[in-house]
């Protein structure tokens, strides 16, 4: 079904305005409330409830499935499937998720070094991460205005906002 939305409307046509449109949904009153008498309604996900070890959260938003280890995440929204690791820390962060799940054996057969989602004592500050992305162990990835455009095989940064591109893996250690 379809029906006139007359609410909330913002351009996304950049990266800077898609990027603060998303973090917009952890303002305590965001200008696109999910929670007024406005209800928007998606697609029902069969998926288990998100789970937290020691992990602190600050003006964050987290979706179904989530397995979630971080030291600290604040101002960020977290998508379907995500997986962090432990004493990472997220700040002003967009990541959308996964679109599966790698099990066990799945990690063990086919000796994946780096798994989906950001791995163990990373930091990772004002930043998109696309779908189905790998940040291995100890990368620090600091967007911010003291960096210059670019753009490689996995990320790019836009007016000092890091964008992992979808599928992305980006080596342990890795600076940007």
């Amino acid at each position: 079904m379809s029906y006139p939305y007359e609410g909330y409307w913002t351009d996304i046509g950049n990266i800077d305005s898609f990027f603060e449109a998303n973090l917009g949904l952890t303002d305590d009153l965001p200008k696109f409330n999910l929670y007024d008498e406005n209800r928007v309604y998606t697609r029902a996900r069969i998926l288990p409830t998100s789970k937290f070890t020691n992990t602190i959260l600050n003006k964050t938003v987290i979706a179904d499935g989530c397995i979630i280890n971080a030291e600290k995440i604040e101002r960020s929204v977290i998508g379907i499937r995500s997986r962090i690791g432990k004493e990472t820390i997220v700040t002003k962060t967009y990541m959308m998720g996964n679109d599966d799940y790698e099990s066990l054996d799945e990690i063990k057969n086919k000796s994946i070094d780096i798994q989906l989602g950001i791995g163990d004592r990373c930091f990772i500050n004002n930043c998109i991460i696309d779908k189905n992305c790998r940040i291995g162990d100890d990368s620090r990835i600091n967007g911010g205005l003291h960096l210059k455009d670019i753009e490689t095989d996995t990320y790019l940064v836009k007016d000092g906002i890091v964008v992992i591109k979808k599928g992305a893996v980006i080596p342990k250690g890795t600076v940007i």
